[in-house]
């Protein structure tokens, strides 16, 4: 068993304010994981104190561009060294399979790489050539960092949520104060550890598990300057009027109920395989997971059929199995949830394909919730409009692609989404007309140098790349 009675404070392990610790338990079998400090409003107040002296005071914001990649690249480092020891203790503590938690490990990299080129390529300080040629005076621009930053971030991905946010904020020069779900106490005090010896000046970041009302201390504090949040559309929507209020800058990577639209050209067999990545990755415990599927009326039972046999196909179980494909849920109130809306699907009448609110043979112990598949839904559905979280499937029929783009974009959500064809142009023509921050074809996986988020009600800003990192900035203009 693990234990972490000490919270990471501006760089330092430090007593909580409350000594009690919270009890980790597996969603696998509801054993004892560990148990880790729970940080208080007391203990906020700590760690915005310790980012706000580091900023206003410390040398970080004021070091060169090139001192502050080599501190990121010695946490990626680490991180690297540690990548095994991460996937285990992500999928112990969420159920995520360790096929999907090892799989990520290369994609953290990845990730860090397009943050660390785009500082590199950054002009941080630019000289404007004058539209006027005779103008008496230049402009410099500076690119300076916000402040002290509360990036808060959700259970189901920890590692690449938190890197997300913590990178490109280092980058440029801010502080931070990283507020971590309570089922991830043990992956995050292991980043904790690993920022620990990446070498940064004190106060530059604090790693706080809490709850929802901590969170909502957290991101009110007059000492931070910057939210960057992701999680669900509704409490992105709470931070937003927060932040609102105070004009703090804000960035929100929210929910969605992607679709993926098969072409009537699309290897249906194909197609079906990919899906169980993109629609069931992380036990559909995914933002950008694709399950509403838009197949045409004329292959419409083809691909029912196909979704059928993949989903029956995929070995449910112990997380920590080599085999697995599909855990557990996270807690036992996020499995009702899912069977509460398989439930609500067949009230509205869909047709169960495969699955069903019964829990899967010999796994009552755990929070297992069977791979469900959906047929006749109509897109006004809940079911087709609510994002479920989990490993539930609907599939949509469409007339023609005029219908499919239109059944495609009938959601408040838009964040990912996919298309399915045999002819690579055609399914780029269609994937120009979906209202959504990222598309893929053919089951490509998403890029981390292009920009990453949502349009509508899938959030505000933008990850990864150079569009991530000027989130973590201000431009000042210097005229001389």
């Amino acid at each position: 068993m693990i234990t972490h009675p000490d919270l990471f404070i501006g760089g330092t392990w430090t007593e909580p304010s409350d000594p009690r610790l919270l009890d980790l338990l597996s969603p696998h079998d509801g054993s004892l994981l560990g148990q880790a400090a729970q940080a208080q409003p007391a203990d906020v107040d700590r760690a915005v104190a310790a980012a706000r002296q580091g900023f206003d005071e410390g040398p970080w914001p004021h070091t060169a561009p090139a001192e502050r990649i080599a501190a990121v690249r010695r946490l990626t480092a680490l991180r690297e060294e540690h990548a095994d020891e991460i996937a285990s203790l992500i999928s112990a503590e969420n159920g995520s399979a360790l096929w999907f938690t090892r799989a990520g490990q290369p994609g953290l990299t990845r990730q860090a790489n397009a943050y660390l080129k785009a500082a590199e390529d950054l002009g941080w300080e630019e000289t404007l050539e004058p539209s006027d040629p005779n103008a008496p005076f230049r402009s410099v621009v500076r690119r300076e960092a916000v402040g002290v930053v509360a990036a808060v971030i959700p259970w189901n991905s920890p590692f690449s949520a938190a890197l997300a946010k913590i990178i490109p904020a280092l980058l440029a020069g801010n502080t931070v104060v990283l507020k971590v779900s309570p089922e991830n106490s043990l992956s995050m005090n292991l980043l904790a550890q690993l920022l620990e010896h990446a070498e940064l000046p004190a106060g530059v970041i604090s790693v706080l598990p809490a709850d929802r009302e901590t969170s909502e201390y957290l991101v009110t504090h007059p000492g931070v300057d910057k939210i960057a949040f992701t999680g669900s559309t509704r409490a992105g929507r709470r931070i937003a009027s927060l932040a609102g209020a105070q004009l703090k800058r804000v960035s929100l990577e929210l929910g969605g109920k992607s679709a993926a639209v098969i072409l009537p050209d699309a290897d249906v067999e194909k197609a079906a395989r990919g899906l169980q990545f993109s629609s069931l990755l992380n036990n559909g415990e995914a933002c950008i997971a694709q399950t509403r599927i838009l197949a045409p009326r004329s292959r419409y039972d083809e691909v029912v059929g196909a979704l059928k046999a993949v989903v029956e196909s995929l070995p449910v179980g112990d997380p920590s199995a080599d085999e697995t494909f599909i855990g557990p849920m996270v807690r036992r109130d996020q499995q009702q949830r899912v069977l509460d809306y398989i439930r609500t699907g067949l009230d509205e009448g869909a047709r169960l394909v495969t699955g069903g609110p019964q829990i899967p043979p010999g796994l009552e112990g755990g929070n297992y919730v069977t791979p469900t598949v959906f047929a006749d839904v109509d897109n006004s559905m809940r079911i087709a409009q609510e994002e479920i979280f989990g490993p539930v499937l609907v599939v949509i029929a469409y007339d023609d692609e005029d219908d499919a783009v239109r059944i495609a974009n009938d959601s408040e959500y838009g964040l990912s989404g996919g298309v399915w064809s045999t002819d690579e142009a055609h399914a780029l023509a269609v994937a120009r007309r979906i209202r959504t921050g990222t598309v893929t074809i053919n089951g490509a996986p998403i890029g981390f140098d292009g920009p990453f988020g949502g349009f509508k009600a899938s959030g505000i800003g933008r990850e990864y790349g150079a569009a991530g990192l000027l989130q973590y900035t201000e431009s000042k203009t210097v005229t001389v």
